[in-house]
């Protein structure tokens, strides 16, 4: 079986997008979302994080980080997956109740559904790489391998 996800505001998988209303500490900082860290990290070390950092939405932050009057960093495409793994762990292992729900889809494939992106995910097409469906799974995976517990 195949699990589809997208709107943050879906029961009980909402959770897995970037939207969802679920903090993160890193790099000595209070992220609102995964998607205000992960879009501040194209623009490390400049003025522009602050701007990303405080925007009141995810969708905010989204748009700020996709705005190209910005310098996007030199090396951002070798770095963007490393960088989305790493909220994406954070946000998980800060939360126990969605870590439950990640871990309840066993061994099910996680598909980003949208018909826009066809890196992070599915695509129109249906065939793009879903690197956060995929990023999501090996997440998954480490974490029952660690007997993270599923509360």
């Amino acid at each position: 079986m195949t699990i589809y996800f997208y709107d943050a505001d879906e029961i009980p998988y909402g959770c897995f997008s970037n939207f969802s209303a679920h903090g993160v500490e890193l790099d000595g900082r209070h992220w609102p979302t995964a998607e205000h860290y992960f879009q501040a990290q194209k623009f490390a070390g400049t003025r522009h994080v602050e701007a990303i950092l405080r925007a009141p939405t995810p969708l905010r932050a989204s748009q700020l980080g996709r705005e190209r009057t910005r310098p996007l960093r030199r090396d951002w495409e070798h770095v963007k997956d490393d960088v989305m793994r790493r909220v994406v762990e954070a946000k998980f292992r800060t939360h126990a109740d969605i870590r439950a729900v990640l871990l309840s889809t066993g061994t099910e494939e996680l598909v980003e559904n949208t018909g826009g992106d066809h890196y992070w995910g599915r695509g129109r097409t249906g065939k793009g790489r879903n690197m956060l469906g995929r990023i999501l799974m090996r997440t998954r995976h480490r974490l029952a391998a660690e007997g993270e517990p599923a509360r």
